[in-house]
């Protein structure tokens, strides 16, 4: 890429999402609110759908940040500092997201490569699902540097479970601190030997707040959060304004270069006995997408249970033609 179109992607303020269901609209409509972009172009294969979902999200600018929403075309990823792709087919009740594999990856077949066909030289997000496999295909369809193709993970799992520990333990939230890691689905790992609020570990912390049933509790808490997906899609079909919200904040993380730690999927080397697949483990990340994987401590169940989900990943990567 010449100096001239790296100088324009990198004070880009221009998101483009690729899909506008309900994912894809609910994280525009976040992203509108935000003020970190200028410009947000939707593209749908259903240039009507894109349309009204730009106009209306567009009518909310007043109480927002002076910015153009508007339906678009491939060629407008060329100068994007960020595209998000949330185009695939829906996880539809009693289906799980590996259940979703040849359909999306059908799918990713058709965007991925006219998005390399700009040369885009910005951050890939994958938000479709299952999101670690997608996020691997968009790597090797599209030729971008691994550090640059990110997928949204377990963000989202990792917000219910810090959501779920502090109703459990009538704190604020934003004081827990809490992963999963692995597989966004239904091998996914809660690393609770690293869990903590404000420091203090998570263990004591339950003590100090009259629960002493650990075993019982933190089995609990994990099935609801596993299952959260499952039960909100059998109640409303679909879930969106969870991921949207870890949408917008995947792009802050970005857009302001906060290198902040997140756990993202990404390519994995050689972590836990790792490599060559995409899951999700804290990374920092920053204006150039993943910086560098941060040590976690697992206890060697959930060392084996993470290695568990790797594998499993990988068997249905091996599945797949690209």
């Amino acid at each position: 890429m010449d100096r001239k179109a790296m100088y324009k992607m990198i004070n880009s303020k221009k998101a483009v999402m690729i899909g506008c269901g309900f994912v894809g609209s609910a994280s525009v409509f976040a992203l509108m609110q935000s003020g970190l972009f200028t410009e947000i172009v939707l593209i749908d294969a259903d240039k009507n759908k894109a349309e009204g979902e730009a106009m209306d999200i567009s009518h909310g600018i007043p109480f927002a940040s002076p910015m153009k929403i508007y339906a678009g075309d491939y060629d407008d990823v060329a100068d994007a500092a960020i595209v998000i792709i949330s185009a695939g087919a829906g996880q539809k009740p009693g289906e799980t997201r590996l259940d979703l594999v040849n359909k999306n990856v059908s799918i990713f077949k058709s965007i991925i490569p006219e998005i390399a066909k700009r040369n885009f030289a910005g951050i890939m997000l994958v938000v479709a699902n299952p999101v670690d496999i997608l996020t691997q295909v968009a790597i090797k369809l599209s030729g971008l540097p691994e550090n640059r193709v990110i997928g949204s993970g377990t963000v989202l799992d990792s917000a219910r479970l810090r959501y779920k520990l502090g109703e459990h333990l009538s704190v604020d939230s934003r004081s827990v601190h809490a992963f999963i890691v692995g597989e966004h689905g239904d091998s996914e790992v809660v690393a609770w030997s690293s869990a903590n609020v404000s420091g203090v570990p998570l263990s004591e912390m339950c003590e100090m707040r009259g629960h002493y049933k650990h075993k019982e509790n933190t089995a609990e808490i994990a099935t609801a959060v596993k299952n959260s997906a499952y039960e909100i899609i059998n109640k409303k079909h679909a879930t969106y304004y969870g991921i949207a919200m870890s949408v917008k904040r995947i792009c802050e993380v970005i857009m302001r270069d906060e290198k902040s730690i997140l756990p993202v999927s990404h390519m994995i080397h050689g972590v836990y006995d790792i490599d060559g697949v995409a899951l999700s483990m804290p990374a920092i990340v920053g204006a150039d997408g993943i910086e560098s994987d941060i040590p976690i401590n697992l206890s060697g169940e959930e060392a084996l249970k993470l290695k568990e989900s790797a594998d499993s990943l990988k068997k249905i990567m091996e599945t797949i033609e690209l």
